[in-house]
C-alpha cells in the first residue's frame, strides 16, 4: 500500500488522480461526500501544530462565507493523521473552478477578462484580511512569519537567498543590495496572510474567484499577498495594468510598496529553490534572473 492509499483510507476515500507534487503531494480522492483534495505534507516544512492552525483558519474563513477550502475530518473525527512513513496527511473540501493560469505560460483568457479577475482577486484578499481580523485565534495557533525578518532578515523563512550557490558574484551583490534596501523600506499593516497567491492557487468559476493552497500562510505584511499575486507577471507586457486592477480591488494606491513586496517575493523564491530542486534544475537560473532584474528596478 502506498502512503497516498494509506492516507485515503482514513477518509474512506479512493484515489482518483495526482494533482500536484511540489511542496506537498496533492491528490484528488473520491469520498462518501463527493470529491476532496488529499494532502500529504512535506516532512520538515510545517509542524503538525502549524498544519492544524492552517486548517482551523481556513475552516473559519469558509464558515464566514469566503470561497476557501474547509478541512474534512476523518471517519474518527481527526483533521490530521500521521502516516507510517512519518508524513502527515489532511483532506480539504473540493473547490470548483479552473486555475487562473500557470507560471511561464500565457493567460488562456483575453486581457480584459484577466484584469477583471485580478480586480476580483484584490477584493477577495481585502475581505480575507478583514474577516481574519475579526477572529480570535485559539491557544496554540502557530504559523510562519512573513515579516521583515521572515523575508529579508538574517535567516529568512525560505532561506538565505543571497547565498544561492548558483548565483554569480554580480548577482549575489545585487541580491544583497536589494535585501538591504527592503530592510529599510518594507512596512505596513500586518496580520495573517495567504502568502502564496500564485495563478495556480486562484480558481475561476464563471465570475467567481476562490483561493486554495494555504500551506505557506502565516503572519506577515498584508501587501505581501499582493506581491505574491504579481510575481508571475513581472515580465508580462500588461504587468502595470494587472497590478493596478489588483490594487483597485484591494483598495490601496501604494504602488511603490506593492512593487517592493513583489521584489521581496522574487528574492524569497530564490531561497525556496535551494533545498527543493536538483542542482541542475533550470528554475534556479530563471528565478535568479527574475530576482536580479526586479532588484535592479528597485534601485532605479
Amino acid at each position: 500500500m502506498t502512503p497516498a492509499e494509506e492516507a485515503a483510507r482514513h477518509w474512506r476515500g479512493r484515489i482518483v488522480r495526482l494533482l500536484r507534487d511540489r511542496e506537498n503531494q496533492v491528490l484528488e480522492i473520491a469520498v462518501p461526500e463527493g470529491r476532496a483534495a488529499l494532502r500529504l505534507h512535506r516532512q520538515g516544512y510545517q509542524s503538525p501544530e502549524a498544519i492544524r492552525s492552517e486548517l482551523w483558519w481556513c475552516s473559519e474563513l469558509a464558515r464566514a462565507g469566503l470561497p476557501v477550502p474547509t478541512a474534512l475530518p476523518t471517519a474518527d473525527g481527526r483533521l490530521l493523521v500521521r502516516l507510517e512513513d512519518g508524513r502527515h496527511a489532511s483532506a480539504i473540501a473540493w473547490m470548483e473552478g479552473e486555475a487562473l493560469g500557470e507560471a511561464n505560460l500565457p493567460f488562456a483568457r483575453a486581457m480584459p477578462e484577466v484584469l477583471l479577475i485580478y480586480e476580483s482577486l484584490g477584493a477577495l484578499l481585502s475581505r480575507l484580511h478583514r474577516e481574519t481580523d475579526a477572529l480570535t485565534l485559539p491557544e496554540g495557533f502557530t504559523r510562519p512569519r512573513w515579516d521583515r525578518d521572515g523575508l529579508v532578515g538574517e535567516a529568512p523563512f525560505w532561506g538565505r537567498f543571497w547565498d544561492h550557490p548558483a548565483a554569480s558574484p554580480d548577482q549575489r551583490a545585487t541580491l544583497i543590495r536589494a535585501r538591504d534596501a527592503l530592510r529599510e523600506r518594507l512596512t505596513g499593516d500586518m496580520g495573517l496572510i495567504h502568502a502564496d497567491v500564485l495563478r495556480e492557487n486562484v480558481l475561476v468559476n464563471g465570475a467567481a474567484v476562490s483561493l486554495i493552497d494555504f500551506d505557506d500562510s502565516g503572519f506577515g505584511f498584508r501587501l505581501y499577498d499582493l506581491g505574491t499575486a504579481l510575481v508571475q507577471t513581472v515580465h508580462h507586457p500588461a504587468h502595470a495594468a494587472i497590478r493596478d486592477a489588483l490594487m483597485a480591488g484591494y483598495g490601496t494606491k501604494d504602488v511603490a510598496m506593492v512593487e517592493a513586496f513583489t521584489v521581496a517575493r522574487t528574492l524569497a523564491s530564490v531561497g525556496w529553490t535551494m533545498p527543493r530542486l536538483a542542482p541542475g534544475d533550470p528554475i534556479h537560473q530563471s528565478h535568479l534572473a527574475r530576482a536580479v532584474t526586479c532588484a535592479e528596478r528597485l534601485a532605479d
